[in-house]
């Protein structure tokens, strides 16, 4: 491992907030201005959407709407010192796959600003369960997005994945259809749809790295599932003040954006580091094999996609090399898909999207 990698998950681990003994560095306070904005953040109890919603907090604002299906995270966040005492913030328990519920929300509430953080995100729960990925991932994509063009949204920005660059994964297809939906529709329209796509957050709800600290420190094995696997890592605080930059951006079009992530990372490097800072000398590896729908190593652009630069060093812009159309029947196809629909067959249904 050379020094530049040591650096960069030295940073990753000190700024993750797994080692609360170790200070983290001051972060510098941005100058964002909502307060003429009401903000819709979906998946707001999940890692990204807390951290929009901690850093929005230290803004002016005219409303903050937070929803989540999850109720215990939901509460969690609720009674966090940024939201006592704040009365234009609302709480929402919401499932974003019914259509109803989302109309009345933006009927009462009226967002002007949304950040779609919710999605399933786990790559082999997914494949074992294609038709709740396919509900959230992308018909509740489409569902928010042709309610905020109805209702007049300014902005929609959209958190995608890595994994939807040559996706293997039903998790990482969902995502890619999303994508290619929201770059679609019409910019006639006054919603600016804003893609950004990026990495693994490092040590989110349910990430390996807070796996392999407590079993690092429990004397546990660490089970890594290749010995080259890789991974684009990005700190969620960074990952969330760019998300912001964006939507401070006076966009034209519909947008699809990457992040600065560094160099991708070999996991069996993250644990030998991450054993250090857990203070101990060694580590039992065990590896395993690749799990369904996990790719060896990870990429930030397709064949058909080139990286441009933006007015900001750490926001890349994903240019396609040609646009293609995209096929609203299929959306229509998969919507009927149903529960009992056996895997197999969804699978095949979501991989003839590349074929259309």
């Amino acid at each position: 491992m050379d020094t530049a990698t040591q650096n960069q998950i030295d940073h990753l681990l000190k700024t993750s907030g797994l080692f609360p003994e170790i200070e983290k560095p001051s972060r510098t306070i941005l100058e964002f201005d909502f307060k003429n904005e009401t903000i819709l953040i979906t998946g707001a109890a999940g890692s990204i959407g807390s951290e929009l919603a901690r850093q929005i907090s230290q803004y002016q604002f005219k409303k903050l709407i937070l929803i989540d299906i999850a109720e215990s995270p939901l509460h969690d966040l609720i009674n966090e010192p940024e939201f006592e005492n704040r009365t234009n913030v609302n709480f929402l328990i919401l499932n974003i796959t019914q259509k109803e519920s989302l109309e009345h929300l933006f009927l009462t509430l009226k967002p002007t600003v949304i950040f779609h953080a919710a999605a399933y995100k786990h790559v082999p729960l997914m494949e074992l369960n294609p038709f709740e990925s396919i509900k959230v991932n992308i018909l509740a994509t489409q569902i928010l997005a042709d309610l905020s063009v109805i209702n007049g949204v300014k902005k929609f920005i959209y958190i995608s994945t890595d994994k939807a660059v040559n996706p293997v994964s039903i998790m990482g297809i969902s995502k890619r259809i999303a994508e290619d939906y929201l770059l679609s529709l019409s910019t006639s329209k006054s919603t600016i749809f804003i893609t950004t796509r990026f990495g693994n957050i490092f040590g989110s709800n349910g990430s390996v790295v807070p796996l392999f600290k407590k079993r690092i420190e429990i004397g546990e094995s660490v089970i890594i599932t290749h010995k080259a696997i890789s991974r684009y890592f990005i700190n969620k605080e960074k990952a969330c003040e760019l998300i912001l930059k964006i939507s401070q951006n006076k966009y034209q079009e519909n947008t699809l954006l990457t992040f600065n992530m560094g160099n991708s990372i070999k996991i069996i490097d993250l644990v030998e580091r991450l054993t250090l800072f857990c203070n101990k000398k060694q580590v039992d590896l065990k590896f395993t094999t690749l799990r369904p729908g996990e790719k060896l190593h990870e990429d930030l652009v397709s064949e058909n996609e080139i990286l441009m630069p933006s007015e900001h060093k750490d926001i890349l812009i994903v240019q396609k090399k040609t646009q293609n159309t995209f096929p609203v029947n299929y959306l229509k196809r998969i919507s009927e898909i149903k529960a009992f629909t056996p895997n197999k067959e969804v699978k095949a249904i979501l991989n003839s999207y590349f074929k259309n």
